[in-house]
Order: C-alpha cells, then sequence, then structure tokens
C-alpha cells in the first residue's frame, strides 16, 4: 500500500431542508451570547429575519461583506464585532459573507459558524486571504476554521443559478485540486471524487430545469466534501490562476475559477496521470481527458468559457503570466512563464483546453 499522512479538519456540519432553525441551539452549544451576524447588504433582511426568533441571545448585524474581503472592510466589521463584545461570529451567504466572519474571528479569537447558501467550500477551511493594498495576504488559524457549518437548501433556493452554476464550479476545482496538491492522499481522493460526482451531477440537472431542493442539496454535500478535500490537501496552479485574475482584474471570483479550471488542469495533466484519470472517472467519463470533460461541462451547463467575456483586458495576459510564474504555487508540472502564457490565451479566447 502507499504509504501517506491525512490530516483531517474538525467541523460540525449539520446538513438537509430546515437545518436553518438549528441555528439558535448551535449558537447555544458554543456557550455564546453576543453573536454577530455576517453578510453581504443584499442579505441583511434576510439575515434581519433569521434573527428575530433568536430571543434569549444578544445579536448584532454587520452587512458589509464585499468580495476578496477587502482589508479597509475587515477593519470595520473588526470594529463592530469589539463594539458589540461579540463572543461568536455567525457568517450567513457565500464565501464572501464566510470570508468577514473568518477575518473577524483571526483577531477577536472567537468561534465561528457558517450558514452556507452558495457552493461556497471557504466554510470547510481554516485560511483566508485577506486583500490588502491590492495584494491578497493569506492567513491560516484554528480560528478561522468554523465549528459549525450549516446547509440548508432551501436557502439556497432563492440564490439565482448566474451565481450558482459558477459557485458549482468553483467548488468542484476545490475537489480537483486535493487529487494532485501537495498533501493528496487516497483519502482525499474518496472524498473530492464523490465531491465532484455530486456537484456535477446536481449542476447538470439545475442547469437543465431541474432546479429542486434535491438538486440543490446535493450541490451543497458536493461543495462540502470537495472543501474538505482541499483543505486537508492544499492547493495547486489552478489557485494561484484564479486568485491572479481576480486580484489583479476584478474579475468576479466564482467566474475566474471557472474559465480557468479546464486549463490549468490541462497544464498540470501530464505530471499527475493517475489523479486525472480519478477526476474523469468523477465526472462520469473515464476515457476523456479530465481538462476536456471539465470544460464540456463548462458548456453544457452554461457556465463562462472565456476570460474574455467575464471582463479581463486582452493586454493583462502577459501580466497574469507573469506574476503566475513569478511567484508560482506548488505544482505536479514546473510552472513557466511561456507554457502559462499560451494557457492563459486559450483561457482568453474561450478555446478548448490544451493538454
Amino acid at each position: 500500500m502507499k504509504n501517506f499522512t491525512h490530516t483531517s479538519l474538525p467541523a460540525r456540519v449539520v446538513i438537509g431542508p430546515g437545518t436553518i432553525k438549528s441555528l439558535g441551539e448551535e449558537i447555544d452549544r458554543l456557550d455564546a451570547k453576543r453573536a454577530l451576524f455576517c453578510c453581504t447588504p443584499g442579505r441583511e433582511e434576510e439575515v434581519s429575519s433569521l434573527i428575530a426568533p433568536l430571543d434569549n441571545i444578544s445579536t448584532g448585524l454587520c452587512a458589509i461583506a464585499e468580495q476578496y474581503v477587502p482589508l479597509p472592510m475587515v477593519e470595520v466589521g473588526r470594529r463592530i464585532a469589539k463594539e458589540r463584545e461579540a463572543d461568536c461570529v455567525v457568517s450567513y451567504g457565500g464565501g464572501t459573507s464566510v470570508g468577514l466572519a473568518k477575518a473577524i474571528a483571526l483577531d477577536l479569537e472567537i468561534p465561528v459558524i457558517s450558514a452556507v447558501t452558495t457552493f461556497s467550500g471557504s466554510e470547510t477551511t481554516d485560511l483566508q486571504a485577506i486583500l490588502t493594498d491590492g495584494h491578497r495576504v493569506g492567513y491560516k488559524s484554528d480560528w478561522m476554521l468554523p465549528r459549525t457549518i450549516i446547509y440548508d437548501p432551501e436557502t439556497a433556493m432563492g440564490v439565482p443559478l448566474s451565481i450558482m452554476i459558477p459557485s458549482g464550479i468553483n467548488a468542484i476545482a476545490h475537489g480537483v485540486e486535493a487529487f494532485y496538491a501537495q498533501n493528496a492522499t487516497p483519502v482525499n481522493d474518496l472524498i473530492a471524487g464523490e465531491g465532484i460526482s455530486a456537484l456535477a451531477s446536481a449542476l447538470k440537472r439545475m442547469s437543465s430545469g431541474q432546479d429542486d431542493i434535491e438538486a440543490r442539496g446535493d450541490g451543497l454535500y458536493g461543495a462540502w466534501l470537495c472543501g474538505t478535500a482541499l483543505g486537508s490537501a492544499g492547493v495547486a496552479l489552478h489557485h494561484k490562476f484564479a486568485h491572479v485574475l481576480g486580484a489583479t482584474f476584478g474579475l468576479e471570483h466564482s467566474m475566474a475559477h471557472t474559465v480557468a479550471l479546464p486549463h490549468s488542469v490541462a497544464y498540470t495533466t501530464a505530471g499527475a496521470r493517475s489523479a486525472m484519470q480519478g477526476i474523469a472517472t468523477a465526472l462520469g467519463d473515464s476515457s476523456k481527458e479530465a481538462a476536456t470533460a471539465l470544460y464540456e461541462l463548462n458548456v453544457a451547463i452554461g457556465a463562462p468559457t472565456s476570460l474574455k467575456d467575464i471582463g479581463m483586458p486582452e493586454e493583462g495576459i502577459e501580466k497574469a503570466a507573469k506574476m503566475i510564474s513569478d511567484d508560482p504555487y506548488p505544482n505536479p508540472v514546473p510552472v513557466e512563464y511561456a507554457p502559462i502564457r499560451a494557457m492563459i490565451e486559450d483561457a482568453w479566447h474561450g478555446r478548448p483546453p490544451t493538454v
């Protein structure tokens, strides 16, 4: 057998329709009395309704979450948390809200609960980047790993497909890199494979008219598994690619991941053949290259396939290639400027990935 060391991050996961009603009980489990709720401005009314029944808990609302977790926003959130003497922070929504909650918890050293309405995956890790002076500064802390995650598909039903579809590919990206990142293990392969399969099935159903509680629940289940695998295994080229796209050109986070994924996988294929076989199998066709299967999935579900179409300027190709190759993440295939530039050109034009 293969020798390996596997690390599982602890978390309590509550999943299923109606589970959002257990939020008060989950706060009580932490013996918390002053919970601060974090969300985006558009979720303020929804979260206010969620807070209303919690009469045994002092609550506050911090509806300022922004994409990429910029430091000025974080500083405001931390100030609000300190003013309210929060002893627990609750995120409601997707990765943007999770990021704000994590950043507050990191500073105050208080526990996090995440109620998740998209296929974020961020809630499964102890990692968070904060956008500081135009650069993503990464942090890792046990305080940023939520103690409880609530996945209630009923709360996800109101999120439009235009958000959920790329969010799902972003989540699949977590499972994909878990197959070949530095700390990949056979256990992560099993978890990530199940997660990719569940998500791919859910996204196909959601995009073809079967957008129901069952499909969204399966997607949340898959996102949890893929995020869990990534939290154990780590990241590789794909996440560097997507992070550069988002932080440098202001591209929407999940859209950047969606377009980048088939191309970063194609780049890595020669150095991770066994992993690619596992990914293709999870996507439902072991006879295909994993990169091709991922590209075809994007096309089938109506997800974006071109960086040009999601707002990246053509003159940014060279800049992105330099940023990725000058400061690479560990990857099974060495990260070099010329092939990285070619990879980005394919992604910018929306071409099928070159394996």
